[in-house]
Parts: structure tokens; sequence; C-alpha cells
């Protein structure tokens, strides 16, 4: 079972792909994870990779396609994995269809976890992070004991510069200019699915798990 998780940052589609990961037994795979421990492991694609990171450069299409590609080739991928945060862009959804179609293998899910912008940016602008220890709240769906307090270690809580209302409109600009077009891709290619990424994320599960099996 061959997966690619489609969504808005913020719409929650990395916590649905580890809870799939899990469920199925299958690696869920991010795009970051795997620069990481290429670069960790000193491979030669790693290297290429470091060397346009290390510019600030973003890392072309056709390298990212290649990593991932090495990636799913491996023993852990043969009953399927779930891609989170690639493809991100038209042209690497026709790298990846293409790679793929060279070993004889195709996608066989597209799933897209799908929140309006407005609940996205009242979702992320209520996040608050404590910088000492890492936790994380949300004023109103996991709120601190005591407001702008860690429960944890008593640090205070800060709203973090990626989770302000502008930066977070940002993001899903850039997301609807680039990302929302794969939607139109794999409908096209008749492995689109959409489920309702507002309902609680144990129903948003569900309705993910109904659409597999």
């Amino acid at each position: 079972m061959k997966i690619i998780m489609l969504g808005a940052p913020g719409a929650g589609k990395g916590t649905q792909a580890k809870q799939i990961s899990s469920k199925y037994d299958i690696p869920h795979i991010s795009t970051g994870d795997i620069f990481r421990a290429n670069i960790k492991n000193g491979t030669e694609l790693g290297k290429k990779a470091k060397g346009y990171m290390d510019k600030g450069a973003l890392v072309p299409d056709e390298l990212t396609c290649d990593l991932v590609m090495d990636r799913i080739k491996q023993e852990d991928c043969k009953n399927g994995f779930v891609l989170d945060g690639f493809p991100r862009t038209i042209p690497q959804a026709e790298a990846l269809t293409a790679a793929l179609e060279k070993i004889g293998e195709k996608m066989d899910f597209a799933i897209n976890v799908d929140v309006p912008d407005e609940n996205i940016v009242n979702r992320m602008s209520g996040r608050r992070a404590c910088l000492e220890c890492g936790a994380t709240y949300h004023i109103v769906s996991i709120p601190p004991k005591k407001e702008g307090i860690c429960d944890n270690c008593g640090s205070e809580l800060v709203l973090r510069d990626d989770d302000k209302p502008e930066t977070v409109q940002k993001r899903l600009d850039v997301y609807h200019e680039q990302t929302q077009p794969l939607i139109d891709y794999y409908d096209k290619q008749g492995i689109l699915k959409t489920v309702d990424g507002t309902v609680p994320m144990e129903q948003v599960f569900a309705d993910i798990v109904a659409i597999l099996q």
C-alpha cells in the first residue's frame, strides 16, 4: 500500500501519516528525515544534498526524487510506505511517477486532509511552546494548567514566529500556489481521496482507514 499524504501546513497530515504507518506497519517517510539520514551517513546523495543546503539553496527536484526512490527501494518498504511532505510540486510528482514506472510500481492512494485556511490560522496561532523543555500546548484544545506557564518546567510559554497568523497565511499562500495543483494531478490519476480534517483527529484517522480498506 503506497500512500501520499496531501494537505496544507497545519492540516495534521503528519500526525495521520504516523498513525497509518503504525497501524499498517509500513514506513512513514518524510523528506526531512531522508535528508538528515543521508547527510549523517555521508552517502553520495547526502553529500550532494548537503552542498545545496549549506548554501541555503533548495535541493533540486531530481535529487530529492533520487533520495526518495533510494529510500523506497529498501527492504522495509516492500509492503508499502507513507510519503509525507513529498511531492510538493507538479514537477516533483511527475518525477516520482516516472521513477516508479521504471520499476513497475505506482502510487495507490493520495489522501488529502482538507482544512479551510481560517481553521488552520486559528489552530496554529493558538499554539504555545516552551523554549526550555520543548513542550507544546494549545490555548483551546490543550491549555497549560496555568495560563502562559509550562506544566513541565514552569518556564514561560511563547507564540513562535512560525505560528503567528501572518506567517501562517504566507505559508498557506505558497501551499495554494505550489502544492494545491497536486490535488488535481492525483485526481486525474484516479487515486485522490479527500477527508475532512476539521473533525477530531480520531475521526480523521477512522475515515482514512475506511478508505484504505
